[in-house]
């Protein structure tokens, strides 16, 4: 692992759209796609349209959780030796600040904690504008095989 990176082994966009965003499970369902990797950092983006929105016509609340777990997921997945341990999540909360109506939405994750047997996610879910929408905390537990 490179001192300069939280994950465990090399990853790129591709790998993961490819291999953990699957077919038939919700993540695809909705429309989610990992569409950047940093040292710290991973993004996904979900777009705002008939499989992700309210009766109102904005953003459903749980298709922003559904972002928020997934990303979080992902990234917590290679911060671990993923030959011997897994990561399950434990807790996800979530605070709704403005609506979207359309477009994409784009959730961050950074660590807050990256523990043996834990990890802490901070997720922000911002519109196409930079607007922050959402802000979300995960936290996960990390299991050996």
């Amino acid at each position: 692992m490179s001192p300069s990176s939280i994950y465990h082994s090399p990853v790129t966009v591709e790998e993961i759209n490819d291999t953990q965003i699957i077919e038939g499970q919700m993540a695809r369902h909705l429309g989610i796609e990992i569409t950047e990797i940093g040292t710290d950092y991973m993004t996904a983006k979900m777009p705002v349209d008939h499989r992700t929105i309210q009766r109102i016509g904005i953003l459903h609340g749980g298709a922003s959780l559904a972002l928020a777990e997934t990303v979080g997921s992902i990234a917590a997945s290679y911060c671990v030796d993923r030959e011997n341990f897994y990561i399950v999540g434990q807790e996800i909360n979530a605070n709704h600040l403005r609506p979207v109506r359309s477009g994409y939405v784009y959730a961050t994750a950074t660590p807050l904690h990256l523990g043996r047997s834990s990890q802490v996610w901070d997720i922000r879910i911002r519109n196409e504008e930079g607007k922050l929408t959402c802000v979300s905390r995960f936290t996960v537990a990390v299991l050996k095989k």
